[in-house]
């Protein structure tokens, strides 16, 4: 607390028996003008108060609209932080509702300034405003978005989109003939995956192979793919393995994208555990999406499978974020599973709709 002179001079504009220690009181009959007088000394006085709760009630027999005038203006010009607790809200509430009305905001009682008070202790700090564009093409992705119509992206243009935000995929090549299926194969390798090109729903409509491990399924799956109503080609995947994780987006107008990640597959839509953020993000607020994950444990490994290296899970989330903040055309974006072995995360399916 401040020196004894400081306090002698607060004390002599107080009633007789009011005190001058940590907490202040002066008494119920204190009016307006000391009230003033003991915020001044503590903004200006005391060097060690960092703010100030003021607790003033009433008991109704006057009125002390004069007292709650001092606390609004001295609340709007004082650099330290005052706190009003003005428990009277019957005896006085006229004042109190002046006071409210006057832009000011009131704590009933100590116990809901105590739990304000923590919930801004325990805030995160914000966000950098910087976006991270570090290996973000985005005088190629303006270019790749530009050179898109309406609908659904094809595969060519998302892998395009993919590769200038530097986003992992699995090689593919789409074939519209067999022979070119079967040629495909021995440039991507076996095991392979092969999936339609045109349904959206390829699960569905029985429009994914896995395992496909010689040219001669190859061939048999091609035929088998192109009988499926909606189909205009095959692509072909490398297999890749691992857990199975999402990440998608969609646009919202006046708020922009909202990014969502989860667990991949059908897991997406049987337990709908996924967790948001606003684009663009940061890699704190990415990892905070992934650690409140039910499905944490999972990502992290159990029973002796390899978990998700979690910084690199993030940073595939932070680089669309920050690819869509230069493509508000794109209104939906799925990838849907993306396999995670350690740092080894990679995107075997994406759904990108362009609307602009």
């Amino acid at each position: 607390m401040p020196d004894t002179k400081v306090k002698a001079a607060l004390k002599d504009k107080l009633f007789p028996g009011s005190s001058v220690e940590n907490p202040i009181d002066f008494l119920a009959t204190g009016n307006a003008d000391q009230l003033g007088a003991i915020i001044d000394a503590c903004e200006n006085d005391f060097d060690d108060i960092d703010g100030m709760a003021v607790i003033f009630g009433s008991p109704g027999l006057q009125p002390v609209t004069d007292v709650y005038k001092v606390l609004s203006d001295k609340m709007k010009t004082c650099k330290k932080p005052i706190y009003p607790i003005l428990p009277s809200v019957i005896n006085v509430q006229k004042d109190v509702a002046y006071f409210i009305s006057s832009g000011n905001v009131n704590f009933p009682d100590e116990v809901l300034l105590g739990r304000a008070l923590t919930k801004v202790y325990r805030t995160p700090k914000p966000s950098d405003e910087n976006i991270y564009l570090e290996g973000v093409d985005v005088a190629e992705i303006r270019r790749v978005v530009e050179s898109c119509e309406n609908g659904y992206m094809p595969p060519e243009k998302i892998h395009a989109l993919l590769k200038a935000a530097s986003i992992p995929f699995a090689q593919e090549r789409v074939v519209q003939s067999v022979d070119e299926a079967a040629e495909a194969s021995k440039e991507l390798g076996f095991p392979l995956v092969m999936k339609v090109v045109g349904p959206v729903h390829k699960t569905e409509v029985g429009g994914v192979s896995l395992n496909i491990r010689d040219e001669e399924m190859v061939r048999k799956e091609f035929t088998r793919l192109m009988k499926i109503k909606g189909t205009t080609a095959v692509l072909m995947a490398e297999q890749a393995e691992g857990i199975e994780l999402f990440i998608g987006a969609s646009y919202q107008e006046k708020f922009g994208h909202v990014m969502l990640c989860g667990m991949g597959g059908i897991f997406v839509e049987v337990f709908k555990d996924v967790t948001s953020g606003l684009a663009p993000l940061t890699f704190p607020e990415a990892h905070s999406m992934i650690r409140n994950l039910k499905a944490y444990k999972i990502i992290n490994g159990y029973r002796g499978m390899e978990g998700v290296d979690k910084d690199k899970f993030a940073e595939i989330i932070v680089r669309l974020s920050s690819m869509l903040r230069f493509a508000v055309e794109i209104k939906e974006m799925d990838l849907n599973p993306l396999l995670g072995k350690g740092d080894r995360i990679l995107a075997v399916d994406a759904r990108i709709r362009i609307e602009k």
